[in-house]
């Protein structure tokens, strides 16, 4: 994408309604205004809070969002051309369950605040296969525990990923610290019990990666207190 497209979307995003791109220096402040507020604030009503974390374009934000009209979607990502489209399509269909959050997600815990969030769906991610970036890995020990400053006694993450390298680390680090598991397959598609909710949405990605043989995983797991 050229540079001229991309400060076309990026100065598109700062009118859309449900586009949040607060700078760190407010986060961390403890001065963003939407942290505990998001229900009361921007979707005005009590339902469930959901987040999906490295939503690239957003499409499965979009797609989770019109599959679940009962729960408010919150698409998270630090690269706004990308995120533009996800949001672009939320506009464009009325739909008022979702949000978008441009900020990096080690920084988290600074926009929601204790028990605010029911979900967390991590859809993808880099698995950040050298040993050095580990700490980089959205399932690292470091980021549960900044899941668990925020998600709701008894809440769920959902995990899905290509990544057989990432879903048996990520099985490796619940096993070690004792959270649950819920469910855990490493080939959703050659199950035929797999939950629907696991296979009824795909990224144009994970349609790609179907075609080419590639197996998708899927792991469902709690936090314990």
């Amino acid at each position: 994408m050229g540079r001229k497209n991309k400060l076309k979307r990026f100065a598109e995003n700062k009118r859309f309604p449900h586009f949040f791109e607060p700078a760190r220096d407010l986060l961390t402040g403890g001065d963003f205004e939407m942290r505990g507020r998001w229900r009361e604030t921007f979707f005005r009503n009590n339902n469930p809070l959901v987040l999906e974390l490295g939503c690239g374009k957003g499409d499965y934000t979009v797609a989770l969002a019109r599959r679940f009209p009962d729960k408010n979607f919150i698409g998270i990502d630090i690269k706004g051309a990308r995120m533009w489209r996800g949001a672009k399509t939320a506009l464009e269909e009325g739909m008022k369950n979702v949000a978008f959050l441009r900020m990096q997600i080690e920084l988290i815990e600074y926009a929601f605040a204790p028990g605010e969030v029911d979900e967390i769906w991590i859809t993808f991610p880099d698995p950040q296969l050298k040993f050095k970036r580990a700490k980089h890995r959205l399932t690292h020990p470091q980021f549960l525990q900044r899941y668990a400053r925020i998600l709701k006694p008894g809440g769920k993450i959902h995990l899905k990923t290509d990544s057989e390298f990432l879903f048996g680390y990520t099985q490796g680090v619940l096993q070690g610290a004792g959270h649950p598991i819920h469910y855990a397959h490493h080939d959703i598609y050659g199950n035929p019990e797999a939950p629907e909710i696991a296979t009824g949405i795909q990224t144009f990605y994970e349609q790609k990666w179907l075609a080419e043989g590639k197996k998708i995983t899927y792991m469902v797991f709690g936090l314990k207190e």
